[in-house]
């Protein structure tokens, strides 16, 4: 594995609830501030590509745009591609694709999202019959199975058994532990301020089990998935650089060494489940268990989902996100995979948590990313 690309550096914006603090930027506004950060930390390193993730921006080419706002020059191409949820994860496994078929240099690759700004999407009108706006585009063919994201965690926690208790006392560490890591400074290094914001805005220490356990269900009558133990609806942006092995032993610079990446399709309706297959797939070509692993980031979309994972995997929910995730930071759909890579630099290269480490995130329409790291 000495010959893989690695990864040298990782930012990342604060997470802003959606409508709020970041309400005002773009995805390129998001983006082009993480860019910058790293762009300007590469000294004579050649710049080969900005690969971002993204799910409901404008269109067209974010990252392109987004390189250009950065101030980046205009010979350095850019490439946006959409794995839903999985987006940003996927640009980063795309940049390693790119540095182990021999490319040199290094990638600038990640996610962004901006639901604050995200364009309204209307289906053509049929006939005489007005425009309908839709809120997503199918994530599978209705007769595979095209579930909302909630409905499929409300399946996904049932089959599991996985039941509410269980689900808001996860969340609730999930704040809980996202808060003790703002107030020790735990995220202080990897964040880019923008637009006034330095630090993340959902994280919340009164968000108790009890306090979660009023809250109604959100998704069918009875159910046991709320708002409390869901992902919010977030803006925010998420980058890394990777370098190929050689320029890497020309730096001389701590980092994380892809030792594999897997992506995986499973069953479309119940998408949270993809997190399973991808991280299955990634140990394997890495050669590694889960208790050859220090550090465990997986994508908190809903509490029950990764519950169910968790105990599909046989792993200790308590290993997961161990300084909070998802649920307490936000859910910034294209940008939350590559947050997870930011948050295991932070882990291991900057906080010296362990050598190894595993990042996956679930994908709608029944798709899982992964990858996984160790120091060098």
């Amino acid at each position: 594995m000495t010959g893989a690309p690695v990864i040298v550096a990782a930012r990342r914006t604060p997470i802003g609830t959606a409508g709020h603090a970041l309400a005002g930027c773009t995805a390129a506004d998001l983006a082009a501030a993480v860019i910058a950060d790293l762009a300007g930390s590469l000294g004579d390193v050649p710049l080969r590509e900005v690969v971002l993730g993204n799910c409901m921006g404008p269109g067209g080419d974010v990252a392109r745009v987004a390189a250009l706002q950065a101030g980046l020059p205009v010979t350095v191409p850019g490439l946006t591609v959409d794995r839903q949820c999985g987006s940003g994860l996927a640009a980063i496994v795309l940049a390693v694709a790119q540095l182990r078929a021999g490319e040199t240099g290094a990638v600038l690759a990640g996610g962004v999202e901006s639901a604050s700004t995200a364009p309204w999407r209307m289906w053509p009108p049929r006939g005489d019959a007005a425009p309908v706006r839709y809120e997503r585009a199918p994530f599978a063919p209705a007769d595979v199975g095209d579930p909302d994201m909630g409905p499929a965690a409300e399946l996904v926690a049932r089959e599991a058994g996985i039941d509410r208790v269980a689900q808001d006392a996860y969340a609730a560490r999930s704040h809980a532990r996202a808060v003790a890591t703002q107030q020790a400074g735990g995220f202080a290094a990897e964040l880019v301020p923008v637009a006034g914001l330095d630090a993340d805005e959902r994280p919340r220490a009164t968000l108790t089990v009890e306090r979660l356990g009023r809250l109604r269900s959100a998704f069918e009558p009875g159910g046991a998935v709320t708002v409390g133990n869901s992902c919010g609806i977030n803006d925010g942006a998420a980058a890394v650089t990777v370098v190929d092995a050689g320029t890497h032993r020309e730096l001389g610079v701590p980092g994380l060494r892809v030792l594999a990446t897997a992506t995986a399709g499973v069953d479309p309706r119940r998408p949270g489940l993809g997190i399973v297959a991808a991280a299955r797939q990634a140990l394997d070509r890495a050669g590694l268990g889960l208790d050859d692993v220090d550090v465990v980031e997986f994508n908190e979309a809903f509490a029950g989902q990764v519950l169910a994972c968790c105990a599909e995997l046989e792993l200790d929910p308590e290993r997961v996100c161990r300084e909070g995730g998802a649920l307490a930071l936000g859910h910034p759909w294209g940008a939350s995979g590559a947050v997870l890579a930011v948050r295991l630099f932070s882990q291991l290269v900057r906080g010296g948590a362990g050598r190894t480490g595993l990042a996956a995130i679930a994908v709608g329409g029944g798709q899982g990313v992964a990858m996984v790291v160790e120091t060098c």
